[in-house]
Formats: C-alpha cells, structure tokens, sequence
C-alpha cells in the first residue's frame, strides 16, 4: 500500500472516529428523551434512522476535506473507501460515497428546453455499449421534451415506455438523473461510459485508458484528451477530472431494527460541506 493510500485509509479511521462521536450523542440524546420511551415499539427504527443522519454527515465531512485538499477527483482517494463496519450500541452502521459524474446523466439530454441531438447521440452509444436497444434514447428524449422538466432521480425511467424492469437493472450503474448539466469525470468513468462520450472509441481502447489511468490518475482533461487514440477527439464540455456529484449511501442496524439510506450530494462554489440535493429511505 502507498503512503498516499496508507494516509487515504488514517483519514477515514479518523472520520470513523468522528462518526462514532456523533452516532455516541445521538443514542444519549434518543435514550434521554421521554417521547421515546413513550414509542418504544418504534425506538429501534427510530434510532436507526437518527444513526444513517450520522453518517451522511460522515459522507460530508469526507467531502468536504477532500475539495479543500484537492481539486482533481479519482478511484485512490479517501471518498472511494468504504466506510468499515461501524460499531454502535447495539448495532452497526456500514456506508460508501460512489461519484456521479462517474456516470452519463441522462438529464444532459435536456438543454434549454429542448434534446441536444449530441447528448441523444452520446445516450444512443451507452445503450449500445450495455447491448440495449439504442432507439430507448429516442424513447427517453421524447418523454424528456414533452415534460420539458429533468428527472430527479433514475428511479422515474419507469414512467419512459420501453424501460421496464430488466432494461433499468441494467442500465442503473451506468446513469445518473443530476439537476445540472455534467461532464464525465474520466479519472472514475467505466469503459462503457468513457466509449459513450468519446464518439469511435471502442470498449478494447478504453479498457486501455483505464488500465493507463489506475498507474497514474488524470490531471486534467487535456491529459486525457491526449491518450486517446490518434485520430479521436471529445468535446470539452463532456468530461472533466472531477466531481460535484456523489451518492451517499448509508445502512444500519440497531437492535432487530434495520434501515438504509441514499443522499445526493452536491459541492457548492461557496465552499464548506456539501449539500444534501434529495434523500430517501430505501
């Protein structure tokens, strides 16, 4: 292990330590308050969900330190480590940040009110690249533009006819609903993603970028722009070395009561913890 990954994982055992301060207030507060003793049949879940707050604020504090610290974004940071199974009174909590603009955002689609046919096109080659049919795209820009409103979360691809449930499970690790538009960050994009905005790179080519990024991450995307096989260009808008965008989520069990937990969260140009875009109970 380097020194960089050796201080990567220090840094996420302290914030460890911090998230156990945290969750250690929040059982005194929980066990303290007379309502709960009230509710006691609902304390176990209720707790659990006190707990998963926690956490996400674990997410963000990890966040927050590493946009001070660093203005590039990669696999080998300390964001990317899995939180190690947390133990609490009588329970345990477990969690992971996964970068978003890792992802195609289909909302990239919607551009002023109306489908960019360069967006359409990049959509058309992810679903080719995952073997799905490449007129889903069509099928999803049509809805788009008829609602004239970006999806909050991929969850909504349901209401799109053609994406039932099969080709969402596949399509899920591969897309994202962001409420901006963003470029890919080729320091943490899969090969199907980086081949889907890179117009006549195949997945062999980018399986090598990848292999070329995991010696030495992007510093910056004209770095990445100049390992691409001659001949092949990308445009600027579409990728970048780092992210605004992560998805925070968090599982817990106290008791026999357990509860997860997704947050996306967003950096802001002013600076200081991330916010929290949306969150849901799963």
């Amino acid at each position: 292990m380097s020194a960089r990954q050796q201080q990567g994982v220090a840094i996420v055992l302290a914030m460890s330590v911090v998230a156990l301060a945290a969750l250690a207030a929040a059982a005194m507060m929980m066990s303290q308050g007379t309502w709960v003793r009230q509710l006691e049949l609902n304390t176990g879940h209720t707790q659990a969900q006190f707990v998963l707050q926690a956490g996400l604020d674990w997410g963000r504090a990890i966040l927050s330190d590493d946009r001070r610290t660093s203005n590039v974004d990669y696999l080998g940071e300390p964001w990317a480590v899995r939180l190690p199974s947390v133990p609490i009174e009588n329970g345990s909590l477990t969690g992971h940040l996964e970068d978003q603009q890792a992802r195609f955002n289909i909302n990239n689609l919607l551009k002023s009110g109306k489908v960019d046919p360069a967006q359409l096109e990049n959509f058309r080659r992810l679903l080719s690249m995952l073997a799905l049919p490449p007129a889903l795209a069509d099928a999803f820009a049509d809805w788009i533009s008829a609602s004239g409103q970006p999806l909050v979360d991929v969850a909504e691809l349901a209401q799109v006819g053609g994406f039932d449930d099969g080709i969402r499970t596949r399509l899920r690790p591969f897309v994202a609903a962001l409420p901006r538009f963003t470029a890919v960050n080729v320091n943490t994009a899969g090969p199907e993603v980086l081949a889907a905005v890179v117009a006549g790179l195949d997945l062999d080519d980018a399986r090598a970028l990848i292999v070329q990024r995991d010696r030495a991450y992007f510093r910056s995307a004209a770095e990445f722009s100049s390992r691409l096989p001659t001949g092949l260009t990308v445009a600027a808008e579409n990728i970048s070395v780092n992210s605004d965008y992560f998805m925070a989520t968090m599982r817990v069990m106290v008791g026999g009561a357990q509860a997860s937990g997704m947050a996306l969260l967003a950096h802001e140009k002013t600076g200081g913890w991330p916010v929290v875009v949306w969150r849901k109970y799963l």
